[in-house]
């Protein structure tokens, strides 16, 4: 195997979605051992929060990059929510690479999205209803990230292999 990848859902999807269902399909081909945890338990807790239990989110995520880890390279990659937990993560652990789709720079109730020095690949919907595209460009230009914009809204719906196929490119690029 190449590393392992974790591939994180977004609020009130799951891991079944079709966004991370196409990039671990992707991530398999590649020679890439994968993962795609479930939050919907605790996207459920609105006590905890608007956005369900972001802490308890992270948190999960953090002990199964540390536990993959400690059997080589990690690469984490999300959706929506699931982008923002994953920059947050890399803060915390050494990662090889953040692959992102739809990612929140800004969340309200929620510091700005960061992340670690590394490599990093974004997904973004021109017309997202909820994460302008020109946030997304500002955050990605100081990181010299790799950034696909699509003629697509939030949920890149209409453009599910274009990002499948930048994830293969991103994978191959840290090969």
């Amino acid at each position: 195997m190449r590393g392992h990848c974790i591939l994180s859902h977004g609020f009130e999807s799951g891991p079944d979605a079709t966004k991370v269902t196409a990039l671990a399909d992707v991530a398999q081909a590649l020679g890439w051992s994968h993962e795609r945890p479930d939050y919907t338990d605790l996207d459920a807790r609105r006590e905890a929060g608007e956005l369900g239990d972001v802490a308890a989110r992270l948190q999960r995520l953090l002990g199964l990059a540390r536990a993959a880890a400690a059997r080589g390279p990690v690469l984490l990659a999300g959706s929506s929510l699931g982008a923002w937990i994953s920059g947050r993560a890399s803060l915390e652990l050494p990662v090889a690479g953040l692959f992102l789709l739809a990612p929140p720079v800004r969340m309200r109730g929620a510091p700005p999205m960061d992340a670690a020095n590394v490599p990093v690949s974004i997904v973004h919907g021109w017309h997202d209803e909820l994460i302008d595209a020109d946030d997304v460009v500002a955050w990605a230009r100081p990181r010299n990230a790799r950034l696909l914009l699509v003629d697509d809204g939030h949920r890149l719906s209409a453009h599910v292999q274009d990002g499948a196929d930048a994830f293969a490119a991103f994978l191959r690029s840290l090969a």
